[in-house]
């Protein structure tokens, strides 16, 4: 650990990471950013995985947001990046916070106006990526026949039996018959 005084708080392109997480993870917390590509990251830096971020100096820090901004700089493969080949410049980049849903949203939109096969499918909501459809992706309600249940009388038992109840002083003789007849029910 270093001499230097303990930050609470470490600010990293625009995120705030508390000082009390492990370098590796709090590096996670950045969207855009991995376990893998922040273990390559500290690596490249010489910088151990399992100190508390709040514990780095501000040389380390700043050294961790010019790698983290500039990858192709500490020579990390192009595979390792997280746009390769982006249709606007042409060059390999690698998107971090807000550009990544920026970006996601564009392309939906250019493959949309395109009238690309995909841009169909977005349209309309469906499967993008060559997944059957017979079965599963519906949306709404179920498909089939209703299951046929028990109708329970309910109220209208409740109801007869009102009527019955005044009548029993004058027929007891019916009110016997009606009894046995709900217990079948």
């Amino acid at each position: 650990m270093s001499t230097q005084e303990y930050r609470h708080i470490v600010r990293i392109i625009g995120n705030d990471i508390p000082g009390s997480r492990k370098a590796i993870v709090g590096l996670t917390q950045i969207k855009g950013i991995g376990y893998n590509f922040a273990t390559a990251i500290l690596d490249a830096l010489k910088i151990n995985t399992n100190t508390n971020i709040g514990f780095l100096s501000e040389s380390d820090v700043q050294s961790i947001e010019k790698l983290i901004t500039n990858p192709m700089a500490g020579n990390f493969p192009s595979w390792f990046l997280n746009r390769r080949k982006d249709i606007e410049t042409g060059k390999n980049l690698h998107l971090l916070t807000s550009d990544i849903p920026f970006t996601l949203r564009n392309d939906i939109e250019r493959e949309r106006t395109t009238s690309s096969w995909r841009g169909y499918r977005h349209m309309y909501g469906l499967k993008v990526r060559g997944q059957c459809t017979r079965t599963t992706g519906r949306k709404g309600g179920a498909v089939g026949v209703a299951k046929a249940g028990k109708v329970a009388p309910a109220k209208s038992a409740e109801v007869a039996a009102a009527p019955a109840a005044t009548a029993t002083a004058a027929k007891p003789a019916e009110v016997k018959k009606e009894a046995p007849a709900e217990k079948k029910k």
